[in-house]
């Protein structure tokens, strides 16, 4: 089996290089031109889901009904596939903490390793567990029954679960780009998650990469 790990299209705080975290910013117009782009794409090239699960925020349901329109599949939200919560600082501009070392998001962006969380937000540990805790319940049990999955989620939450399918360092999450709409290709056999690819995208047009 194999599942298709989406980020969402763009929005206005991905174009503004705003920290979005679980406030529920839509789909710009952009943004829904790359997940059209990216379906025609993927119908091209004969991709056929079974079944699909999306973020229950916007910007990834919206991502995902594109992407699977014109299919006959189910289409589940699950609040397990939400972005990092980043509390009081969803909407903050990510650049200024970069060039400040005694900002709370400077770890995050800089020295993951060493990110502690603010009041309200969350870890990098406890964003790994929800996407183990998806993995578990939703994925493993669908081996067998399905060829292909597609998941629509967000940019950290997406990093978090193929570091949990890889079990690499988080000083590496920054170093796999993730712009808006590309996918990461996971196999499943015999119960093993497996990384094929990472970060595909079927456009040519230039999309914030990180923050």
């Amino acid at each position: 089996m194999k599942i298709y790990l989406f980020r969402h299209g763009e929005t206005e705080w991905n174009k503004d290089r705003r920290l979005q975290g679980q406030s529920d910013v839509p789909l710009n117009a952009f943004g829904r031109e790359l997940a059209e782009e990216t379906a025609r794409a993927l119908e091209q090239e004969g991709t056929v889901f079974d079944r699909a699960f999306a973020s229950p925020l916007a910007r990834a349901l919206e991502t995902a009904r594109i992407l699977t329109k014109g299919r006959d599949i189910p289409l589940e939200t699950d609040s397990r596939l939400m972005e990092m919560n980043f509390g009081a600082y969803e909407g903050s501009a990510f650049d200024p903490p970069k060039k400040d070392p005694s900002h709370p998001l400077h770890d995050f962006l800089c020295r993951p390793e060493a990110y502690v969380p603010a009041a309200g937000a969350e870890s990098f540990e406890e964003v790994m567990a929800r996407a183990v805790s998806f993995l578990q319940e939703k994925i493993l049990p669908l081996e067998g029954k399905c060829g292909t999955v597609l998941v629509a989620a967000h940019g950290a939450f997406n990093r978090c679960l193929l570091m949990t399918v890889r079990d690499t360092p988080l000083e590496d999450f920054w170093k796999v780009g993730m712009p808006n709409c590309a996918v990461s290709i996971l196999s499943l056999e015999e119960g093993k998650l497996t990384v094929l690819e990472e970060s595909r995208i079927y456009y040519d047009k230039p999309v914030n990469v990180r923050p």
